[in-house]
């Protein structure tokens, strides 16, 4: 891998990591494999040596508009790694800011206050895929939740070669309409198939109709056996659910709660879920009926793992975001600009 680092005025730092090989592996497709090396070989020309487009194309025998597909190649499959620093804009400061009142990781996402959710969101997770490579590797493990943020990140991913990696499905998806199987596999999928991960899916309901039922099965076997994996994950990657977001939240739009539930939620106070598990804003989750019925992790499991990366998109998710840092549930934190500025205004 090449490195190479360019300051520019005011102090601005851009990092870029040109690797020696594709993340994919060059022979399983020739036309693919004749392609990533071109796209490689116009990575070195334009962002090693300066050259223009006009010149990368009269080298390579090629047209400008072939040239740019080819830059975009580079950097779409991880052949390129861009990363911009500075010290001096907004989103830095707030970063700085997140870090010192919450002792976490924040990577704070630049996006314009007039921006919907829908595409907030769609820019933080774009921002969350093309960076998840540096967090997992080869022999991890990594539970993820579905939902609306991780479908969105899944669409995402430039991909990464790993070997005996693991991904984690972290709580059931099943409802009274459906299984959820279809909806959570594909995310899941998504991922396995970006790390060359072996996909471990968690075919149960999102809740149990009875705590005993749920207590039961979590006695046999072949479901400790996945409880077992979460309980030593590398990495747990997931969003926040929220009864005020903008971009409804799966669990609280998609047939899994009926209006009682609502009802006992709210007057337990609570302003937000990881993975099906409720908390209320002080972080705090126990005597909530509702998680004795629930499939996710328990946050003590979560807690355990080294690596928990949270992504918010949305003011309307304020609350939900503070009662998961009270719960100390979040040590990265991937965040639009709007939202970390109102966190971190907050008294």
């Amino acid at each position: 891998m090449n490195r190479c680092s360019l300051t520019l005025r005011h102090n601005f730092s851009i990092v870029l990591n040109i690797r020696a090989r594709s993340p994919v592996t060059f022979d399983t497709d020739p036309a693919q494999s004749d392609r990533s090396r071109d796209a490689l070989t116009a990575a070195h020309l334009y962002y090693m040596q300066d050259l223009t487009m006009d010149a990368i194309a009269q080298e390579l025998h090629t047209s400008r508009s072939s040239v740019s597909r080819l830059l975009s190649h580079a950097r779409e499959t991880g052949l390129v790694d861009i990363q911009i620093k500075s010290p001096l804009d907004a989103p830095s400061r707030l970063e700085q800011q997140i870090e010192a009142r919450f002792q976490i990781t924040a990577h704070v996402v630049p996006v314009p206050d007039s921006a919907s959710d829908v595409d907030r969101l769609e820019r933080v997770a774009l921002s969350v895929a093309r960076i998840l490579g540096q967090y997992f590797d080869s022999n991890m493990t990594m539970g993820i939740a579905w939902g609306s943020t991780m479908n969105a990140i899944s669409r995402h991913i430039t991909p990464k070669q790993t070997h005996n990696s693991q991904i984690v499905q972290l709580n059931g998806a099943g409802n009274m309409r459906t299984t959820g199987l279809g909806y959570a596999s594909e995310i899941l999928g998504r991922f396995g198939t970006a790390f060359g991960a072996h996909v471990q899916q968690f075919p149960v309901p999102a809740f149990f109709d009875d705590p005993a039922t749920k207590h039961a099965l979590w006695r046999e076997r072949s479901v400790s056996r996945l409880l077992e994996m979460q309980a030593i994950m590398d990495i747990a990657l997931f969003g926040l659910g929220s009864p005020f977001s903008g971009v409804v939240s799966r669990v609280y739009a998609g047939g899994y709660l009926e209006q009682a539930e609502f009802d006992a939620l709210g007057a337990a106070g609570v302003v937000g879920d990881v993975a099906t598990v409720f908390y209320r804003a002080d972080g705090s989750a126990d005597g909530i009926a509702l998680n004795e019925r629930s499939t996710g992790p328990d946050f003590t499991v979560l807690r355990r793992t080294p690596r928990r990366i949270c992504v918010v998109a949305g003011r309307s998710k304020l609350a939900s975001l503070r009662g998961a840092l009270a719960a100390s549930l979040i040590t990265d934190l991937f965040v639009d600009e709007s939202t970390a500025r109102a966190l971190v205004e907050a008294p």
